[in-house]
């Protein structure tokens, strides 16, 4: 790769599923890496044994799949890589550049506790660390990186700005545990440097790990990347995001029914913008998309917004893309499938059936005229409807509509002259129709179901439904 290309990462723990907070952090580093025709990598941080499992693994790589995110190269395993993150520990080590340090947890609990009573500084300070190896005991010991103990660090962060941490605040960090494990702080940085990140985007609830991890990069004598610690989101009632706001997983707005595009769409401008857009293309957020637009208060979630995004995004789809995704969501909503002429007819009527229509479950419900089978039954509000004309109205129409074109302008004219023969006005038949032709009160208009239909299956619904009329 060369050295000025954009890399980027995105690196959660699978302990769960893709949190929306970390679905926005993913789509942070996707905008920024694919804008700038750089490499967007992923890495699992699954050393923590305990609680990282398979499932929750799965459950990310699907969130991430759904939104649309797709990453360079295979997923990396940090708990993979822990003899390399050892070994760079051992050579801060070898440097002189961390040492051993024998002090047991209970001597620094005691140190601690002294330090409380007499008003001091808790930050544990090892007595071996500038101890002459020779007075080492056999013994377990962790090593520990020698922080700067004068001065100042100074984190340039392109969101929050420089933010400096006096250096007797810092305290000489565990690199490995006693038993040769690596801690997160080292594996982070090992992590990054090795994949060659060049601008970490995260959550700003890690800004205070980054002075830490730069005492390693600093050690080491690595670039350090750009640092970009972002807001996190919070609900419409200004605390941190959590169940009592509702869904809290990619996966669930999924099965939900909102659109991927419109997703990504209200992700990104959840504490980022560009001027007064609110809504916009995947091309023009990777155009557009830039660290000085993120701004430094928290965003809050708002469902309203995200259905409105969505419903734009619904109506510009395309027909066959749109069929496609619906069909995803049936599935992770555990819906039955659609049968292939469900499909085809509900990709055929996409036109009178995308628009105002915020999520799936609403387009499908505009769409249950198609998916249904004869005879249509009809719910409650229908039957209202139906009870409004008599069965003659209904079979009178049927000689209309066998010579009518089957164009939308002839079946207009035919209607509504239909109506004025009648003494009536198109809008006292429309009820009874969309009963009459989809068992439903709010359909599209008559003549786009009509249309969609077809003549014979038109007719076929009015006759039934003018016999359903007839026998009650």
């Amino acid at each position: 790769m060369s050295s000025d290309q954009v890399v980027t990462r995105f690196a959660p723990s699978p302990t769960g599923f893709l949190h929306i907070g970390g679905a926005r952090t993913a789509l942070f580093n996707w905008l920024y890496a694919r804008g700038r025709g750089g490499k967007f990598l992923l890495r699992i941080e699954d050393t923590d044994r305990e609680r990282s499992t398979p499932e929750a693994t799965a459950a990310i790589l699907q969130g991430l799949t759904w939104l649309g995110l797709d990453w360079d190269g295979e997923p990396i395993s940090q708990f993979e890589c822990a003899p390399r993150h050892a070994e760079v520990a051992l050579q801060l080590l070898a440097e002189g550049k961390a040492y051993k340090c024998f002090s047991t947890q209970e001597e620094i609990a005691a140190f601690r506790e002294a330090a409380r009573a007499e008003g001091k500084s808790t930050l544990f300070r090892s007595p071996w660390r500038d101890a002459d190896p020779a007075t080492h005991p056999d013994a377990p010991y962790v090593i520990r990186i020698k922080a700067p103990q004068d001065g100042a660090t100074v984190i340039h962060d392109r969101v929050q700005g420089d933010v400096t941490i006096r250096n007797d605040q810092l305290d000489d960090m565990v690199l490995l545990r006693s038993d040769g494990t690596p801690v997160y702080m080292l594996a982070v940085v090992v992590d990054d440097h090795d994949m060659g990140i060049t601008h970490v985007i995260r959550g700003d609830d890690h800004l205070n790990n980054a002075a830490r991890q730069q005492m390693v990069y600093d050690a080491m004598g690595w670039d350090v990347p750009v640092w970009a610690h972002i807001p996190l989101i919070h609900g419409p009632d200004g605390k941190k995001l959590s169940k009592r706001h509702g869904a809290l997983g990619a996966q669930e707005y999924q099965a939900m029914g909102f659109p991927a595009a419109g997703m990504r769409n209200y992700l990104a401008r959840l504490g980022w913008s560009h001027g007064d857009d609110e809504f916009f293309t995947d091309d023009q957020a990777k155009a557009w998309f830039d660290l000085d637009g993120i701004g430094k208060s928290p965003a809050r979630f708002d469902m309203k917004k995200l259905e409105n995004l969505c419903g734009q995004h619904i109506a510009v789809s395309d027909d066959a893309a749109l069929r496609h995704e619906i069909e995803a969501y049936l599935a992770a909503a555990g819906l039955p499938a659609l049968t292939k002429d469900q499909g085809d007819g509900l990709e055929n009527a996409m036109f009178c059936l995308k628009d105002r229509a915020h999520t799936f479950p609403e387009l499908m419900e505009k769409a249950h005229f198609i998916l249904t089978k004869r005879p249509v039954e009809p719910d409650e509000k229908a039957l209202k409807a139906l009870e409004t004309v008599s069965n003659g109205i209904l079979s009178e129409l049927t000689p209309h509509l066998q010579s009518a074109s089957w164009t939308r302008n002839d079946l207009e004219a035919t209607l509504g002259a239909f109506a004025e023969e009648k003494g009536t006005k198109f809008g006292k038949l429309a009820g009874p129709l969309r009963a009459a032709l989809a068992g439903r009160a709010v359909t599209p208009s008559v003549f786009d179901m009509m249309l969609v239909l077809g003549r014979e299956e038109t007719i076929a619904r009015l006759e039934d439904a003018a016999g359903r009329v007839g026998s009650e």
